[in-house]
């Protein structure tokens, strides 16, 4: 059971380095050129990043390392799972679109769930980037971080796999569906 400081105990710690490892290994196409010893050297000094990346992981996401960032020094972990991600599904955009619902309003919002779990939605390019490393939600779809012009007109955008093509769309922003969840990044 996880405590209020948003910290994981030393036994979900090793638990979750011990996936974090295993997928970093099983997926090496991903980052290329990459040590897991000095990711793993980075996640534990910052015991809260582990705790986000577990909240990754409860919920679905599959987090696994897809590039390091030169100039900041910071490992980039995106969701990676196959579909979007379960525990993240069945919510509309933001507070804002939640509160246009009239009737049937879904559990939370995408922009405040990310926010509490303390990662940042995909944007465009970043899901494209993820479909370099294989096909992903090929039966379901993820919200994406959606500019603020679009936003303000009422919509989000979307992304999804079909026809071996990346598909970006646009719904009402206070739409949401059982097949649809959102998928996020952290740097370490």
């Amino acid at each position: 059971m996880k405590n209020n400081k948003k910290v994981l105990s030393p036994e979900q710690n090793a638990e979750l380095l011990n996936t974090l490892k295993a997928r970093f290994h099983k997926h090496m196409n991903r980052h290329k050129d990459l040590d897991w010893d000095k990711v793993q050297a980075k996640l534990e000094a910052k015991p809260e990043k582990l705790w986000v990346l577990d909240e990754m992981e409860v919920t679905g996401g599959e987090p696994d390392v897809v590039g390091y960032d030169e100039k900041t020094g910071e490992y980039i972990f995106y969701d990676c799972s196959a579909e979007s991600p379960k525990g993240r599904r069945s919510l509309c955009y933001d507070r804002e679109a939640w509160e246009s619902r009239k009737e049937h309003k879904p559990a939370n919002n995408v922009t405040e769930t990310a926010n509490a779990m303390g990662i940042e939605l995909l944007t465009e390019e970043e899901y494209r980037m993820l479909q370099d490393f294989g096909k992903f939600d090929t039966k379901t779809s993820s919200w994406l971080a959606t500019p603020a012009d679009i936003r303000k007109l009422g919509g989000a955008i979307f992304g999804d796999y079909r026809y071996g093509t990346v598909f970006l769309y646009h719904n009402g922003a206070e739409s949401y569906y059982a097949a649809r969840g959102f998928r996020g990044s952290l740097r370490v």
